[in-house]
């Protein structure tokens, strides 16, 4: 859906210091580099109709470059990995190189929310045309490999048919809005996020004038006080809070995002009705796309402007040149006294109860997800929503129904009373179908978590404080790796003159959550990496220095940032 839209006749103009940063309400549209130049030749938008049309009915290799590489992500299809390239050669290739003939296809899922013919949908095209695969990604999408261009119209129409897409899934887009998985059933929401999300859903995703930003944007609403949906790391996030005089609303965070060059989100101090929401959020993105950084990719996320800005002349800005009214001060949110993944079996408000169960390292299947659409027929429940923890969360199973919609769930896989180490571990894609990664990913995660409940069986009892597990398959941060008590950014490690697989440690970062009051960057330890067959060897020694030199009720966090460099090795 399109929207009237324009620059505003008053926006900001500070004075130009240096070379350009392609800044469109400062320098003007000129593009600045070869991403640049074909998206305002023609947008990502427009490849729908030739995938329709000519590359479906012609095949892979009638797909011009600009297309293949460029213009479908607006469609949320990438060129998977060819197998058989190993991490070595990921920085020598070019990417037509990198790229098999086939497509990793990931669903917009905004809230993570599914119905019960959805779930049915989407596991059906996971057994047609992606060989099983299905992904819960920490973006609460799910990703499908294998993906053949002559299928694609064909998804989409099965997609589309019962509420789904993949537009502006990938891109330099407004990505899928996260949402909290409780939105609405539970007893201690602050605010439901659901109307918000769905009407930035309907006025903005698919608009042309927002679909050519500097790169991506992200997104997040919540109303729980759990702050489930990462806030701190989102481009916008809208955590729910209770004003004094106001009521209930919601806390505006902005400029978030890890990778490279990782950076936490800031409160601008601003209180937002649930009316406002999208007209702010809607504000938020066109000060993105007007004065986001333009000419190097490196430098085009909203974090990096926010960096400049400050906050304060950010909200000077969104007040004054894009809304036209002052918003009102407003509280932070309280720290959360409960975990925000969800995993078990609680009560809703309305009596039934919601069940959250966790896939290893989000890996499910076609097959998996059949099976979970059955169970919930049988439990007579038809909504479950996807978490950005990489988990599942199943509403409205009957007290009388719970026992045995729990029992089915364990006999698929999907944990409700999970180790720590699976309910706290995550992983990427990997080397297995990413381009970009060097390592592998979700089946080392696995291989360290079965290994783990093995060896650490006689201290599980004494970890009541989370430890969180992040492996990464590059520098890129997709699973997170800087704000987790251990993150693991993938690498190749030198030992004994040979390179292997391995990880550079990140340790003691975390998000705000019921065990840490505030979120904060892990530190890297000198010299410390570890090689995939080693992983296991250093979480289990961490873990019991920790427990070992633990002071009360310190989390692991506080541990790492406390203890001298030589108790991390």
């Amino acid at each position: 859906m399109t929207t009237t839209d324009s620059t505003p006749s008053r926006a900001l103009r500070p004075p130009r210091t240096g070379r350009s940063n392609g800044q469109w309400a400062v320098d003007g549209r000129e593009p600045l580099n070869a991403n640049e130049v074909w998206k305002q030749e023609e947008g990502g938008l427009s490849v729908r109709e030739r995938i329709e049309t000519v590359y479906s009915r012609d095949g892979f290799g009638s797909i011009p470059p600009e297309d293949l590489a460029g213009r479908f992500r607006w469609w949320g299809l990438y060129t998977q990995r060819r197998p058989g390239i190993d991490g070595g050669r990921t920085a020598q290739l070019s990417d037509t190189e990198l790229s098999d003939e086939y497509f990793m296809l990931r669903i917009r899922l905004d809230g993570g929310a599914l119905t019960l013919p959805q779930l049915r949908v989407v596991a059906g095209i996971s057994q047609e045309f992606a060989r099983g695969t299905a992904d819960i990604s920490d973006r609460q999408n799910i990703q499908y490999h294998w993906i053949r261009v002559e299928d694609v119209p064909e998804i989409w129409r099965r997609l589309e048919a019962v509420g789904l897409q993949t537009t502006e899934a990938c891109g330099d887009t407004p990505r899928v809005v996260l949402g909290s998985p409780l939105a609405g059933i539970a007893a201690d929401e602050v605010i439901d996020p659901t109307p918000v999300i769905d009407e930035i859903v309907s006025r903005f995703v698919g608009d042309p004038d927002l679909a050519n930003l500097p790169r991506k944007f992200k997104s997040a609403v919540t109303g729980h006080p759990s702050l489930d949906v990462v806030h701190e790391i989102n481009d916008i996030s809208l955590v729910g809070v209770v004003h004094p005089e106001l009521g209930a609303g919601y806390d505006l965070w902005v400029g978030g995002g890890l990778s490279t060059a990782p950076r936490l989100a800031e409160r601008l101090g601003v209180f937002v009705t649930q009316e406002q929401a999208a007209d702010v959020w809607f504000g938020v993105i066109r000060i993105f796309r007007d004065h986001g950084y333009r000419r190097l990719r490196t430098k085009a996320r909203l974090k990096f402007l926010l960096a400049e800005w400050g906050a304060a002349e950010f909200r000077r800005v969104l007040e004054e040149d894009y809304l036209g009214y002052a918003l009102p001060d407003g509280p932070p949110p309280p720290t959360p006294t409960t975990p925000g993944d969800h995993v078990g079996v609680h009560l809703q408000k309305d009596g039934n109860h919601y069940v959250g169960a966790a896939p290893v390292v989000g890996r499910v299947s076609g097959d998996v997800l059949a099976g979970l659409a059955d169970l919930m027929e049988a439990a007579g429940t038809d909504r479950v929503r996807l978490t950005p923890h990489q988990k599942l969360v199943v509403l409205d199973v009957a007290p009388e129904r719970l026992d045995a919609f729990v029992a089915g769930l364990e006999e698929l896989g999907l944990s409700v009373s999970p180790s720590p180490f699976r309910r706290n571990t995550m992983a990427c894609t990997g080397i297995e179908y990413c381009k970009l990664a060097i390592v592998e990913t979700k089946a080392t995660a696995a291989t360290a978590v079965a290994t783990l409940e093995q060896r650490l069986a006689d201290v599980t009892a004494s970890l009541d404080t989370p430890i969180t597990l992040n492996v990464n398959g590059c520098p890129n941060s997709c699973a997170r790796i800087q704000v987790a008590d251990i993150g693991l950014k993938g690498q190749l490690v030198t030992v004994d003159g040979e390179q292997l697989p391995g990880f550079q440690v990140h340790l003691g970062g975390g998000l705000a959550s019921a065990d840490r009051d505030e979120a904060g960057l892990g530190r890297t330890v000198r010299g410390l990496k570890v090689t995939a067959d080693d992983l296991p060897d250093l979480v289990e020694r961490l873990v019991r220095r920790f427990l070992a030199q633990r002071e009360g009720s310190e989390s692991f966090s506080s541990w790492v940032h406390r203890v001298d460099e030589e108790e991390l090795r």
